[in-house]
């Protein structure tokens, strides 16, 4: 049987290296996506590459759909259709509402919703057409209850769960199952901004008293994508170590 291919946007490091690796050693064969790090993205490739995993990379801003258009041309032309989609690229900008301007929310909008909706479109019609496919966005506990100072960040992550949620409905019957991870505080580059008081404030609100490792999001959404969820669709799991 020819093995599954997934890819993962925003993959050269963090938890999006983490899922990219969880998905290779399941025997996938890995699209590995960054939008600027080619470096770090042909370093994670080559790592990949030295444990045995078909993996390609491709540099592509996932928030421009000519970009993705090309990538999934690319993709098509290696491996074929894409089973498994992990939409994880995304970035963040602490700061009050009023101190951002219409670039600044335009542009984390079209990161963070836009790259969702454009790998999508994408990746559905194959979907469809072999009537199979997983979608597993990742998102923040933020986008289900607000964060001050990170208002469009949060609004951009309760987009990802209407749409999640929306999905599963529109797609439930070509047997196509949509599910977001809403993450708590994970130990990544993405958080490294928090000083060290700070991160002990965050570790004490919860309740697992430490932030959450990149491998533990990397296995669930493993879990999501297998038969062993097979009932499991429209779904937001927030894995925050107990902070809500």
């Amino acid at each position: 049987m020819q093995p599954k291919t997934v890819l993962v946007t925003g993959s050269s490091r963090g938890i999006g290296k983490a899922i990219a690796f969880a998905f290779g050693k399941a025997g996938y064969r890995v699209v590995l996506n960054a939008s600027r790090s080619q470096d770090a993205l042909l370093q994670t490739q080559s790592e990949l590459e030295t444990i045995g995993v078909p993996v390609m990379s491709i540099l592509a801003d996932v928030s421009d759909y000519t970009a993705c258009q090309s990538m999934f041309a690319q993709i098509r032309e290696r491996f074929g259709t894409i089973d498994v989609l992990v939409n994880n690229a995304g970035i963040s900008q602490i700061s009050l509402f009023t101190d951002l301007s219409p670039t600044d929310w335009q542009h984390l909008l079209a990161v963070n919703l836009g790259s969702v909706l454009n790998c999508t479109h994408l990746a559905v019609p194959d979907m469809v057409h072999n009537k199979s496919g997983n979608i597993i966005n990742i998102s923040s506990m933020w986008g289900s209850v607000g964060a001050s100072c990170e208002a469009v960040y949060a609004a951009s992550k309760g987009g990802i769960h209407a749409f999640t949620r929306s999905m599963a409905k529109e797609l439930g019957p070509s047997q196509i199952r949509v599910n977001a991870i809403a993450c708590g505080v994970i130990d990544t580059q993405m958080n490294a901004c928090f000083s060290e008081e700070e991160r002990a404030m965050l570790a004490e609100e919860t309740a697992l008293m430490r932030f959450g490792k990149p491998e533990e999001v990397a296995n669930l959404a493993l879990f999501l994508a297998s038969e062993q969820s097979g009932f499991l669709t429209g779904q937001i799991i927030t894995l925050d170590g107990g902070m809500l």
